[in-house]
């Protein structure tokens, strides 16, 4: 089978199908393919800024990163950003369009729908195959009408699936044949194959349900994909708990409800020099060298939520203490005096206290900024440094005359001051997203909170190894379809 559009579904959501079409790309890519990731919709709070000037889940960003290509609207052209329980902002072709709640969005579909399809038909004038992520799975069938994630775009563009299944959580088969009994008869006949997905232990052991599942469906096994640890691979949307190191130099993370782009800390995580823990409502707040607020979707709601567990007190013992703390985005809004949203741009108008903890105040906007930013650190012994990353945020943030830049960036010829510190050089804020990825940013943000290390964590390299190393696992997989 030559791969034109090829759409991989998953039984569950965290099936991996992210990571089978990140590595077909990259499999496609190293064969002079011209291929291109979409995900016609992503529920997600972790984004990022293309090349465009839009905005798209994180996890299309990495599989154009597999692609060799820069991240695009057409990517993922509708993109729902939960802001509650049941309402989200709806983002199509990387710009807000409207915050709606889930019964309105349903209705909204068939206009989603359209511009899917027109991202699609741009995609395929450029580029020789699209590698198609589904949402969630293909047997809800409360959402089968209007459908536009999975099945429904699966039927409208005429393409196979391969469906994926996690047997690290167990119940493989099951997942497999409740999926199928739950989808139409032509829905069933464009699934082309089957792919299990982190598998440790024996193979001899699995054959006999591989075996069964082949006669029980008519449909091939395609590939048995191993368990692979130590991965450095965005996170689609849960947080990554599992910490890659455990080093002396500790760092927690409220784990806020609506937290945002908690990929921010991936780099941190890999630091062999540091514990990074992200602290949940229910765990007790351990002591730490440096505390970072996140961003977050819902600023105002989240600062009520740090308020009511104590993490006021936390935060002024821990500066008392000579503690460091940063505030990223919606954390950098949390710091302030005062956090304000007259126009309800988060559900509700009206102003909130913040934390008091730096010099400045915040009025939310309706207009959402995204940009790509490079610059230099402006703190520490190495005002060279550079930082590189992206700003989503809707809101401006006014700062005293008595606070300090954090960052200097280059805009066009022009140069700015960007985020603020404390006087006493303890509180650092920023609406940079990734400003820990540059290996040199990173260094000098950890040399600043007192981390004495001469580690440098080249978190892109990481990616690129794990990249590398997922389209490696998955050549089998790329080998069958294409014997087909």
């Amino acid at each position: 089978m030559k791969i034109q559009t090829l759409m991989v579904q998953g039984t569950t959501s965290d099936a991996g199908k992210s990571t089978v079409v990140a590595a077909l790309c990259r499999l496609l890519q190293r064969e002079a393919v011209r291929v291109v990731p979409m995900k016609p919709q992503n529920m997600a709070l972790n984004s990022a800024v293309t090349s465009d000037g839009g905005e798209i889940g994180r996890a299309q960003a990495l599989q154009a990163q597999a692609a060799g290509l820069a991240p695009h609207t057409d990517m993922n052209p509708v993109l729902i950003k939960p802001s509650s329980d049941t309402g989200a902002q709806i983002i199509v072709h990387g710009k807000v369009r409207a915050d709606m709640d889930a019964r309105d969005y349903d209705q909204y579909k068939t206009v989603a729908m359209s511009a899917v399809l027109e991202s699609y038909a741009r995609l395929q004038q450029q580029y020789d195959a699209i590698v198609v992520e589904g949402a969630g799975s293909p047997a809800e069938v409360n959402l089968r009408a209007r459908d536009i994630a999975n099945m429904g775009f699966a039927e409208a563009v005429d393409c196979p699936v391969i469906l994926v299944a996690d047997i690290d959580r167990g119940g493989v088969f099951a997942h497999f044949i409740g999926t199928l009994e739950c989808l139409s008869e032509s829905e069933r006949a464009r699934i082309v194959g089957f792919v299990i997905n982190r598998f440790r232990g024996d193979i001899s052991l699995l054959e006999p349900g591989l075996d069964w599942l082949e006669e029980k469906t008519g449909k091939p096994v395609l590939a048995v994909l191993p368990y692979l640890h130590g991965l450095m691979l965005d996170a689609e949307d849960a947080i990554q708990v599992k910490q890659n190191t455990t080093g002396k130099f500790r760092i927690i993370v409220p784990a806020i409800p609506r937290i945002a782009n908690h990929t921010d800390f991936d780099a941190l995580r890999a630091h062999p020099d540091v514990d990074l823990q992200f602290i949940g409502p229910d765990h007790p707040i351990p002591a730490a060298d440096l505390i970072i607020l996140p961003g977050s979707k819902n600023t105002r709601d989240d600062l009520a939520f740090l308020q009511q567990r104590g993490w006021q007190q936390v935060l002024e013992k821990h500066l008392r203490y000579g503690g460091k703390v940063i505030g990223i985005c919606g954390g950098y809004q949390m710091l302030g005096q005062v956090v304000s949203d007259p126009h309800g741009v988060e559900g509700r108008a009206g102003d909130s206290d913040g934390l008091g903890l730096l010099d400045i105040t915040t009025e939310l906007t309706q207009e959402k900024r995204l940009q790509q930013v490079q610059g230099t650190c402006a703190f520490g012994d190495n005002l060279t440094a550079k930082v590189e990353g992206y700003e989503i945020h809707m809101g401006i943030t006014y700062a005293s005359s008595d606070t300090l830049p954090a960052f200097v960036i280059a805009n066009g010829a022009a140069i700015e001051e960007e985020g603020s510190r404390s006087p006493d050089d303890q509180i650092l804020g920023t609406y940079i997203h990734g400003l820990f990825d540059h290996p040199d940013a990173c260094h000098s943000l950890l040399r600043w909170a007192g981390l004495q290390s001469d580690v440098k964590v080249d978190l892109n390299s990481l990616r690129e190894q794990s990249i590398n190393r997922v389209a490696d696992a998955c050549l089998p997989l790329l080998q069958a379809l294409q014997a087909m």
